[in-house]
């Protein structure tokens, strides 16, 4: 066999010599780890019902440290005063028992799947509604135990909980809904969580709403007292922005293009009764359907929202247009009642003079005239008006009154609505800045 040969064949089997050796240490690794669970957590060993010791192995309270992950928003509903949310639960605490050898540093932790085999702090969030664990494929949870007793409890979860909600302003509102957590049986003098140092809570990038805009988000301890003793809290409160753009363009705007339809009746015929009278009860039935479909997604509440008062002055402006229109409608017969009477009188009159002329010659006559003449001109001058100036400029029929009535709504509608949106917007949005 050639040289060349016979120094493959020595590479080779080193070759396979040291894999067999790696792979024997790897098992034999494994089997360490084995060891050290079962040194740690055997039987008679560690006692999950005793709390840890305190700092520096101290008979003070544990101390656990609270790290959140926030995933997703599902939904932030209004009428139940609540929102969903997924997020990653991390906490962390310091346990003496659990220490073990690191093998040289090659032993970095060890991963638990099983909460039972450790003590565990009782956190529970206290304005839960509804809460599931994620068990696909496998539980979503884990546990690492450090060498120097330091443990990590990591768990996937998703929470329904309670926001009360304060809908004044509403829709140019803005909500804080609170995430809070608490010890349920440990008091502080043996549990006490404490925010994670340096960036306690994450949001996960892009996070997406679809009616609110998460501005910023606060945490704080929330310590509660109770006959029982005072238990540790913690709390974390999200501030969401209500998006308006969505109800300018389902409320507001067709809201307002209602009220100016209303208006297309006073530029409609005064005769034209069946058009004037459908366009309005048109208009009123819409704008109270547009109520009661926004009411109908709203709570209950015992004040009066920034939504409220929009719809209820828009529905009075539509209601106030109809009436117009009745007023109109008894302006004009009242109008055409008094123009038949001028008639009659001036039949009469002309009958009595038609009589006179009978009995007196043309010399008195012409004296009669003159008298007549003189007395109109004696009487006092009249004082001139700038509305009835302003009003004798536009063209009337018989109908006078009622037709005048129509040309004040024209200007007097949109300018006193125009008044309201003025004041509505400048105090809804000066008291929202002022919350902030």
């Amino acid at each position: 066999m050639a040289p060349g040969h016979y120094f493959w064949a020595i590479f080779y089997f080193a070759c396979l010599c040291s894999a067999s050796l790696a792979n024997n240490a790897k098992v034999n690794f494994r089997e360490k780890e084995k060891k050290i669970l079962d040194q740690i957590l055997g039987a008679g060993k560690y006692d999950a019902r005793i709390r840890p010791s305190g700092i520096n192995g101290t008979d003070g309270p544990a101390i656990v440290r609270i790290n959140l992950f926030v995933r997703s928003i599902m939904t932030i509903s209004d009428i139940k005063m609540e929102y969903s949310v997924q997020l990653t639960f991390r906490e962390q605490w310091l346990d003496e028992r659990l220490k073990f050898d690191d093998i040289g540093g090659r032993l970095k932790y060890l991963t638990l799947t099983e909460a039972n085999r450790v003590w565990m702090p009782d956190l529970f969030f206290s304005n839960e509604k509804e809460g599931h664990f994620h068990n696909i494929i496998m539980p979503n949870v884990y546990i690492r135990i450090f060498p120097y007793g330091s443990v990590l409890y990591s768990i996937r979860i998703s929470l329904t909980l309670a926001c009360p909600m304060n809908l004044k302003l509403y829709p140019l509102d803005r909500q804080v809904c609170s995430l809070r957590m608490a010890s349920y049986g440990w008091t502080t003098a043996d549990l006490v969580f404490l925010w994670k140092e340096g960036d306690p809570v994450q949001v996960v990038k892009n996070l997406h709403l679809p009616r609110f805009t998460l501005e910023k988000f606060l945490t704080d301890y929330c310590n509660s007292k109770t006959n029982t003793g005072e238990y540790s809290c913690l709390k974390v409160d999200l501030l969401f922005k209500r998006e308006f753009s969505y109800y300018l363009i389902q409320i507001y705007i067709p809201c307002c293009m209602l009220v100016i339809v209303s208006w297309v009746s006073f530029w409609l015929d005064q005769g034209a009764v069946p058009a004037r009278v459908s366009l309005g009860v048109t208009t009123l039935l819409t704008m109270a359907t547009q109520t009661s479909g926004i009411n109908a997604s709203l709570p209950p509440v015992s004040y009066t929202k920034a939504i409220d008062v929009w719809t209820g002055v828009c529905l009075t402006f539509v209601f106030g247009a109809l009436l117009e229109f009745a007023l109109v409608n008894y302006a004009s017969r009242s109008d055409m009642h008094r123009e038949n009477m001028k008639k009659k009188r001036r039949e009469l009159e002309q009958a009595s003079l038609d009589a006179a002329s009978d009995l007196l010659d043309t010399d008195s006559n012409a004296t009669f005239a003159m008298l007549r003449q003189c007395e109109v001109h004696m009487q006092a001058p009249k004082r001139p008006n700038c509305c009835r100036s302003w009003l004798a400029k536009f063209p009337t029929r018989k109908c006078s009154r009622s037709k005048r009535i129509d040309v004040i709504s024209r200007i007097t509608f949109p300018l006193v609505f125009a008044l309201f949106n003025l004041v509505y917007w400048s105090t809804y949005l000066f008291r929202e800045e002022e919350e902030e």
